[in-house]
């Protein structure tokens, strides 16, 4: 037996010596000659040859799958026995070949005999010093046989191909989802399991994650909070915590000395800088292996990975919610703090996010550095710019994993999660009401508050509630109408309205209530109907503070204070406060009764008539009094039969001031007591006038039917 004097290893013979010895040595005698690749093995070489001859002579006799080596083969063959004969004596795992069980013992001696002669880094494994020894040479040996991108790694480049086939092999087992690395598999199953094995020794708290307990124990039981901030005596943990805080006082940013050549910006560091290039040439080094979109930045891509795995490793102290970026958590806290460091100079407006000031000044600026190469757009934010290239591309990008549906933002997939799990995580902290939006919290806030924030038209001077409705305003402005249907020609002013009128020639109906599977064209009727069954009522009167579901609704109820009926019948000249009432009110002039009975012949002009109908037919009776139990087919019914256990009487005679109950009641008691019969409902036919509006639509139909 002969040693080696660097490692000490045993070898059989001098031969077998040599050959080890050129592990320590980098020596590489054993050329290619189709490649000009070396080799430290004459073996290794074999097999390598075996490569461009594509000659695999060793098949599996269970699957027929073909190997260049004996030994590729007989280590596939366990895979079908299952064997795994070698058993490691201190952590008791078990491993299929030797070679394994040596490899892995070393984990446990912190033995690392292949050392690189560059860097002296050392490793356990002779392959991890050929693939580290490859930073140091740039070699890519591996090449993929579609795109031909190299790789360092046979592994990297199997996991590379799985882009070209759409091979996700790793599926989980609580959900559908499945997934082309076994990495972002794990990360994904955290989502599903409530275990939380990693526990704290000081407080006994215990995470998901291993780097969570180790981010708990720094920030929370790292010891005493000795760095105290001057000014306002704040403690914090490290001293790179008191320099950030200092910033939130001072507006300090640090003094950016690397500069671009080609827009001049100065940034903080090299890495900044180079990140920053890539915005003027494009490139988008980083993919994503799930959905290939590619990023600009390393950071990116990690961040756009948890939007896959639902990965939330940031989790608040005070709430327990969970965030997929520790930058989200920071602004998150500050809900709980109310801190607003940030100042504009112009009028004074405070931000809890520099970047959140930055954009805010560019409205006083007018600054709109970011244009749309299609259109020439100008936006004040990048992510408004790329967000607006969806438009042009039809991009969606974010994926729902259970109705996979597709989104072209992934706020508006988080929005769309919440109908799945029917999440409500915005509270009013007055009145504990809670929203699936942000924005129903906002709304419903100015019920409390009484304001109203509004941004205003430059051209019309109309106020709109949101800079969003504000730019959907704005095109009604343009006779631009870019985005034209190739179906019937119809021209729309964006690409959004476009895509919901081709749904009425598709009959697409992508959102899908999951309460009674419902479903609608635009995702502003499913969350309309969705009311129908949360009964959110989120729009109120601020006159009579009635509540209503929908904004229209509110609209038209306001008429019923102010008076105005802008909606006439050409017909009759009757007036009503809403489109939707004159539309259902011309029927009675033209005879049309689109809604029919399924169980009897009759029909009827508005869809509410045959509701009201159809009960008849099941007896149903929805509308219970809370008082006495007693059921009705209509809320009419319900209201007024409510006036009988509150004594109301909103109905007065004017010449008697007796009161009534019921409207009709009243209109009887005029003309009988006071004998006032006041034709006000005059036919513009034959002239003759009527008391009773019914009793002129009637008459009307006389003169339709013999026109």
């Amino acid at each position: 037996m002969k040693s080696c004097p660097v490692c000490s290893k045993r070898c059989g013979s001098t031969g077998a010596l040599a050959a080890h010895m050129r592990v320590h040595t980098g020596e590489k005698p054993f050329e290619c000659d189709v490649c000009q690749k070396k080799f430290s093995q004459h073996a290794n070489l074999r097999t390598h040859i075996n490569t461009h001859t594509r000659e695999k002579q060793f098949e599996c006799p269970v699957c027929s799958r073909s190997f260049a080596s004996a030994s590729g083969l007989s280590y596939h063959h366990q895979s079908h026995t299952g064997k795994k004969p070698f058993e490691c004596s201190v952590c008791l795992k078990t491993f299929r070949i030797a070679h394994e069980l040596q490899v892995h013992f070393r984990t446990h001696t912190r033995e690392k005999p292949y050392k690189c002669h560059v860097c002296n880094k050392a490793f356990s494994q002779s392959s991890s010093l050929t693939l580290h020894f490859r930073r140091h040479t740039g070699e890519k040996p591996f090449e993929c046989t579609v795109c031909h991108k190299k790789f360092a790694d046979s592994g990297d480049l199997h996991k590379h191909t799985r882009i070209h086939t759409g091979e996700k092999p790793f599926g989980c087992t609580v959900c559908p989802q499945k997934f082309s690395l076994s990495g972002n598999l794990k990360n994904h199953l955290l989502v599903h399991s409530e275990v939380r094995q990693f526990e704290c020794t000081v407080c006994l708290k215990k995470f998901k994650r291993s780097y969570h307990l180790r981010y708990h124990l720094w920030r929370v039981h790292s010891g005493e909070k000795s760095y105290e901030c001057s000014v306002c005596h704040k403690k914090l943990v490290t001293s790179s915590d008191l320099k950030k805080h200092l910033k939130t006082h001072t507006g300090d940013k640090p003094k950016p000395a690397f500069e671009c050549n080609v827009c001049h910006k100065k940034l903080g560091s090299s890495g900044s800088l180079r990140s920053h290039l890539r915005t003027h040439s494009g490139e988008r080094p980083f993919e994503c292996q799930e959905c290939h979109r590619t990023f600009s930045a390393a950071g990116n891509l990690r961040v756009h990975r948890r939007t896959h795995t639902g990965e939330k490793p940031f989790e608040c102290q005070e709430c327990h919610r969970t965030f997929s970026q520790a930058y989200n958590l920071q602004t998150h806290l500050r809900t709980h703090t109310g801190e607003k460091p940030f100042e504009c100079q112009e009028c004074h407006k405070t931000f809890s996010l520099p970047h959140v000031l930055q954009v805010h000044l560019r409205t006083h600026s007018g600054e709109k550095p970011y244009e749309c190469t299609v259109c020439h757009r100008k936006f004040a934010e990048s992510c408004t710019l790329q967000r607006h290239s969806r438009t042009h591309t039809g991009e969606k990008p974010y994926e729902c994993n259970m109705c996979h549906r597709t989104f072209s933002t992934v706020s508006g997939l988080r929005g769309h999660a919440r109908t799945h799990t029917g999440e409500k995580p915005y509270e009013c902290n007055m009145c504990l009401r809670k929203f699936c939006e942000a924005r129903s919290l906002r709304r419903h806030l100015q019920t409390h508050t009484g304001e109203k924030s509004f941004v205003e038209c430059n051209v019309c001077q109309k106020k709109l509630s949101s800079t969003n409705s504000l730019k959907y305003h704005l095109l009604t402005h343009t006779d631009d109408k870019a985005f034209e249907c190739n179906v019937c020609g119809m021209k729309c002013r964006c690409a959004s309205q476009l895509r919901v009128h081709l749904r009425t020639h598709t009959g697409e109906k992508p959102f899908e209530c999951t309460v009674c599977h419902k479903k609608f064209p635009v995702s502003g009727n499913l969350q309309s109907h969705l009311r129908t069954h949360t009964g959110e009522k989120p729009f109120q009167c601020t006159v009579c503070f009635k509540t209503f579901s929908l904004s229209g609704n509110l609209k038209s109820h306001l008429r019923t204070h102010t008076g105005v009926k802008p909606f006439e019948c050409t017909v009759c000249l009757k007036s009503f406060a809403g489109s939707e009432n004159l539309r259902t009110h011309l029927r009675i002039h033209t005879g049309e009764k689109p809604y029919e009975c399924m169980t009897c012949p009759k029909r009827f002009a508005d869809s509410g008539s045959l509701r009201k109908h159809l009960r008849t037919h099941s007896g149903e009776k929805p509308f219970e009094c809370s008082e006495c139990g007693m059921k009705f087919s209509e809320g009419t019914k319900l209201r007024i039969h409510v006036r009988t256990h509150t004594g109301e009487k909103p109905f007065e005679c004017t010449v008697c001031h007796k009161k009534f109950a019921v409207r009709g009641n009243l209109q009887t008691h005029v003309k009988i007591q006071h004998n006032l019969v006041d034709k006000s409902f005059k036919c513009t036919v034959c002239q003759r006038k009527f008391s009773f509006s019914r009793s002129l639509l009637t008459h009307l139909q006389n003169h339709i039917r013999h026109m």
